[in-house]
């Protein structure tokens, strides 16, 4: 099974070419204005021009009005819409009704009852992604969950792995957890909200030899 890859909060054409380059498959672009990889919605519109063919670009949404998220959506037109935050599995459904939309949802998981809570996006959403719990923001923050809580558990729906993955852990992370996806940000960064491009490089090379 090949191990998809998701490179989030980019901000440019040259990260973009560089997740395509090192065989990402997906893209993410965060509207979030406390996270300093915001971009507005106007030029997260422009960036999902520049996503090629092959990839899928998904835009990252925390908690907003169902109204302005369907907005938002109508502006950036991804393939996927990723909520961060306090959104609820029946909000997730009514968004995933837009086909051909793609709904992802992000759960924080400290223990084995936040795990098993996330199981009510089960049927609302196309995947469940697994983070770390929320700290000053709800991700990016390179906290890292303990992945011996997802070794061995029955997945009831599609799942993906974040939280704290870089170029360094991730291929034990997958060895450990078995992850279909995978999904970094501060772990390809120079400095918060900077890509750097030999980073992103690397991280998808050690999920491909992993």
């Amino acid at each position: 099974m090949t191990t998809r890859i998701k490179i989030c909060g980019l901000k440019s054409r040259e990260a973009i070419m560089a997740a395509a380059d090192a065989g990402a498959t997906h893209v993410g672009f965060v509207h979030y204005p406390p996270s300093p990889r915001h971009v507005s919605l106007e030029e997260a519109a422009a960036l999902r021009q520049m996503v090629p063919a092959h990839m899928k670009a998904v835009l990252l949404l925390v908690s907003m009005e169902a109204a302005d998220a369907a907005k938002a959506i109508a502006r950036v037109q991804p393939h996927v819409v990723q909520f961060h935050g306090a959104e609820s599995a029946q909000g997730c459904a009514m968004f995933r009704q837009l086909a051909p939309l793609e709904v992802w949802k992000a759960v924080g998981v400290k223990n084995p009852a936040s795990l098993e809570e996330a199981q009510r996006f089960v049927g609302a959403v196309d995947l469940i992604l697994y983070d770390a719990p929320a700290g000053s923001l709800p991700g990016g923050q390179g906290l890292a969950l303990d992945w011996s809580l997802l070794a061995g558990h029955q997945h009831r729906a599609p799942w993906g792995l974040a939280g704290g993955l870089n170029a360094d852990n991730v291929a034990e992370a997958i060895r450990q957890t078995g992850a279909p996806l995978v999904d970094t940000s501060s772990g390809v960064e120079s400095a918060p909200g900077v890509k750097d491009l030999n980073r992103i490089a690397e991280f998808c090379r050690a999920v491909r030899e992993g």
